[in-house]
């Protein structure tokens, strides 16, 4: 490690933003990191600098997207009917197959440099995934994996969904959490290309909408402990 490692991450809350945008958005803070890592690289140690960290969270209107191992027919509507309902769609670069984003949900970009933290994708993957675990305990609900599956889940339902990309050991892209979520619209995808499991959200298992704000702030608690952040509000 020739850089200090640096353990601030940069919060953001981006509210209920467009994919495209939001997608938009972290290429930039990544492009940035992969930048100042490659400057690091050839800069003798004295000149080395910190890395920047970032955790941004936000809604989407209701997309679609499809990860570069995703199977296009896990989609189950053609082009015009995804314009009748007002659908986005996009295949994007991230692992995993087809999910789907739509307000009522807490959508999760941390874009970290790792090497600040721990070199271990599995690791990075399974605290995400422990953080959700310790936010739905605080609700009541015992939630847990299911081995060989990412994600979090409530028994055979799935709750939380996960898809991310790395480079130089830099994340982008991250989690999708149904806290509110209108699970409708998850019939017309075979999600997370699984056919025989279900989705499930927050409100559907406690039997009432929850405060996302109040959701939002225990998944930032249970990261920053988890990851040993520390939060800066942007």
């Amino acid at each position: 490690m020739l850089y200090q490692q640096n353990k601030k991450v940069h919060y953001k809350n981006l509210g209920l933003v467009s994919y495209r945008q939001a997608w938009l958005f972290q290429e930039e803070l990544f492009d940035g990191i992969i930048a100042q890592k490659t400057v690091n690289r050839v800069a003798t140690e004295k000149e080395q600098t910190i890395t920047n960290n970032y955790l941004l969270l936000c809604q989407h209107p209701p997309v679609y997207t499809l990860g570069k191992s995703g199977k296009p027919e896990n989609l189950l509507l053609s082009e015009s009917e995804l314009e009748d309902k007002e659908i986005e769609y996009y295949k994007i670069n991230r692992g995993g197959d087809i999910t789907f984003h739509g307000p009522g949900q807490i959508v999760g970009y941390p874009i970290l440099d790792l090497e600040n933290f721990f070199t271990d994708i599995h690791k990075y993957l399974r605290l995400i995934e422990e953080a959700i675990i310790l936010t739905l305990a605080e609700y009541g609900i015992v939630a847990g994996r299911i081995n060989g599956l990412t994600g979090v889940w409530i028994g055979e339902r799935k709750i939380c969904a996960l898809g991310v990309r790395t480079s130089r050991w830099v994340s982008m892209h991250g989690f999708a959490f149904n806290v509110n979520t209108d699970l409708a619209y998850f019939q017309n995808i075979i999600p997370c290309g699984i056919a025989d499991k279900e989705v499930t959200s927050l409100a559907q298992e406690l039997g009432h909408e929850v405060n996302i704000a109040e959701v939002e702030q225990k998944v930032i608690t249970h990261l920053a402990s988890l990851f040993e952040m520390e939060i800066i509000n942007s």
